[in-house]
């Protein structure tokens, strides 16, 4: 197995032994982040061809990327963005394979160091299809820590369209699905939350 085959919630809630809170809120009141001149003035042209065109690639490139690296950009490049990186954790249990994104709190650029965020572009612009992956994803993110003596409070993940952006939280055995869909349109408010969960991460348990 690897994380593109826990297609349900279903099936890595069995696999994990996870519990599942949906629709609730877990962001507090987090103050919006106005994006750079540059990437303000990008998305201005790149959204209108990202949906336009509506393949995976074109959001990833367009959507996606860049506002990772604003991401990195605002936290003073002291972390690190991965895009398409292997990350394997324990194939026994299927967590091995390709992660569409990973933010770490580590500012290392050539090895996965200490994933915090875990990003999954949906399928098709479905949001619901990546649930089960993105929690997956979560749960080697979560092993990976431990293994690396840097167990933090929570790991946090996020399932995007580009345009719409759907976020999770894994608390030890429990996962959190705020149920929302988020709209990319205003941008500060998705930089905020993105910000937000990986200076979050940053807080060692």
């Amino acid at each position: 197995m690897s994380y593109s085959e826990f297609t349900t919630i279903g099936k890595v809630k069995q696999a994990f032994g996870l519990t599942t809170v949906e629709g609730v809120k877990f962001f507090p009141p987090i103050e919006p982040i106005a994006p750079t001149m540059t990437l303000a003035s990008f998305l201005e042209d790149s959204l209108p061809v990202a949906v336009a065109t509506g393949s995976e690639k074109a959001r990833s490139e367009l959507i996606i990327s860049p506002i990772l690296l604003e991401v990195r950009k605002i936290l003073h490049r002291q972390v690190s963005l991965f895009s398409g990186e292997e990350f394997t954790v324990d194939p026994i249990t299927g967590l091995n394979g390709v992660c569409d994104f990973i933010l770490s709190s580590s500012p290392e650029l050539l090895e996965i160091e200490a994933p915090v965020v875990m990003i999954v572009e949906a399928k098709k612009a479905d949001l619901k299809t990546g649930i089960g992956q993105c929690i997956a994803e979560m749960v080697a993110a979560q092993k990976f820590n431990e293994v690396k003596d840097n167990a933090i409070p929570a790991i946090y993940g996020t399932i995007t369209s580009g345009m719409q952006w759907r976020f999770m939280k894994l608390e030890g055995q429990t996962v959190t699905i705020d149920l929302t869909d988020y709209p990319l349109v205003p941008v500060e408010q998705i930089l905020g939350f993105l910000v937000w969960m990986v200076q979050q991460g940053q807080l060692k348990g």
